[in-house]
């Protein structure tokens, strides 16, 4: 096979390719679709790189999080509406007045931690994301599909036909972990960190969405009823 048709799922082509069919013409075997990001969420390296990240930058998210409120409290006497952030019509007084440049001493402290973590865990992501190609077409080749397309270029599937969890299951057999502390001078390419961010993305909505359920739940408790 000839590499899933360059790996539509994994280079974003999907669309153009329908638009390039004929409607007429028929795929001689099956057609999956794939979520990438999804596919690297699942991994087993993922949450075991993400935890560590967490203990071995500790010190980083510790000094992030300290310099974050310092940041905070240099900036109260300018917030005169209290809306917690700084304003155009605010702006002006801050840049002004004696402690603008330890604000941006101090922002720019914060962005360079913050970096830190982020690159680690880009890094993590790039690891994976490198045996997602061989994963794919392994899992394609293993089941007999001949054409694969990202998940969110499709308007309609069959539950059957998505083979995102074969395909984690096939990476955390290639990748059983990754390492976290990027070589000198590394630098996340393009597509690592546009992937990372939708990971990211992903983790939060879960997250708000856990949130969510659990104050439902918690409301639901308190207003039921007590039993007799």
């Amino acid at each position: 096979m000839k590499t899933l048709t360059k790996l539509l799922a994994a280079t974003g082509l999907a669309a153009t390719a329908l638009a390039s069919v004929p409607a007429s013409a028929q795929v001689d075997g099956k057609i999956a679709t794939v979520d990438t990001a999804r596919a690297i969420i699942g991994t087993n390296a993922l949450r075991s790189a993400y935890d560590l990240v967490t203990t071995t930058y500790k010190a980083q998210i510790d000094q992030r999080t300290a310099k974050q409120q310092e940041v905070t409290e240099l900036l109260k006497p300018f917030d005169t509406d209290g809306n917690a952030r700084i304003d155009d019509a605010e702006l002006p007084a801050l840049q002004q007045s004696d402690s603008f440049a330890q604000f941006q001493r101090l922002e720019a402290e914060v962005q360079s931690l913050g970096n830190q973590v982020t690159n680690a865990r880009i890094f993590a992501v790039e690891q994976i994301f490198a045996q997602y190609a061989p994963a794919l077409e392994e899992v394609a080749n293993g089941q007999q599909v001949q054409i694969v397309f990202p998940l969110d270029a499709v308007l309609f599937r069959v539950a059957d036909a998505d083979i995102t969890t074969q395909v984690t299951e096939a990476l955390n057999v290639r990748v059983p972990s990754v390492g976290v502390v990027p070589p000198q001078g590394y630098r996340p390419s393009q597509q690592g960190a546009g992937l990372f961010q939708e990971i990211q993305q992903r983790l939060l909505t879960a997250q708000l969405i856990q949130q969510r359920q659990q104050q439902q739940e918690q409301q639901g408790n308190t207003e039921a009823p007590a039993g007799r």
